[in-house]
């Protein structure tokens, strides 16, 4: 999320709850959101879960407004496309819950990359080495073959520690693009 799709979490759900996101963080329950990314808690488990105080709300009005949010980061479809086209081997690794197939529904990621690993189905999440480690291994590579593009700069640091080759996704495509270029004609 925020590498190449809009991600929800500090825009689409503190306005559904009318709250800022610093009141939604101090009102979250602090591990549900990621025992749910970890595939720990089902939804049906995690929304009554979601604040700390287990109070009420539209389960299935947020989960709409959630679904209805996901919208490409501008010029990222072109870069996948462009990327796609020079037949690369593209694959998600991504911190998120089930709600991925949403995305799916919505945008078709699957037409540039495969959804390979995620840590609702893998049982960890990033930074922790064992999700690059483990990707590495199922792709049948070396680590120093893999290049992690992630907005997160504690996930490309994690990565690195295990080899592979990191970017920082800050939200600029044409940016992207010219620091993958070198990386692509190597």
């Amino acid at each position: 999320m925020d590498t190449l799709v809009r991600d929800p979490f500090r825009e689409v759900m503190p306005a559904f709850f009318g709250l800022t996101l610093e009141e939604m963080l101090r009102l979250k329950h602090p591990d549900a959101w990621g025992r749910f990314e970890r595939g720990e808690l089902t939804e049906a488990e995690f929304l009554p879960s979601f604040f700390a105080d287990g109070r009420t709300f539209d389960q299935a009005g947020f989960c709409q407004a959630i679904r209805n949010s996901y919208a490409w980061l501008d010029g990222m479809e072109s870069v996948l496309a462009r990327l796609h086209g020079r037949g690369l081997s593209m694959h998600v690794l991504s911190n998120y819950p089930v709600w991925y197939r949403w995305i799916e529904e919505q945008l078709r990621l699957s037409r540039y990359l495969s959804w390979s690993f995620l840590s609702c189905e893998m049982g960890v999440r990033k930074p922790e080495r064992s999700i690059f480690e483990r990707a590495a291994a199922s792709l049948g590579v070396a680590p120093a073959e893999c290049l992690l593009i992630d907005d997160r700069a504690v996930n490309c640091d994690a990565a690195r520690e295990v080899g592979m080759l990191a970017l920082q996704q800050r939200g600029d495509a044409n940016r992207m693009w010219t620091e993958l270029a070198p990386l692509l004609r190597s």
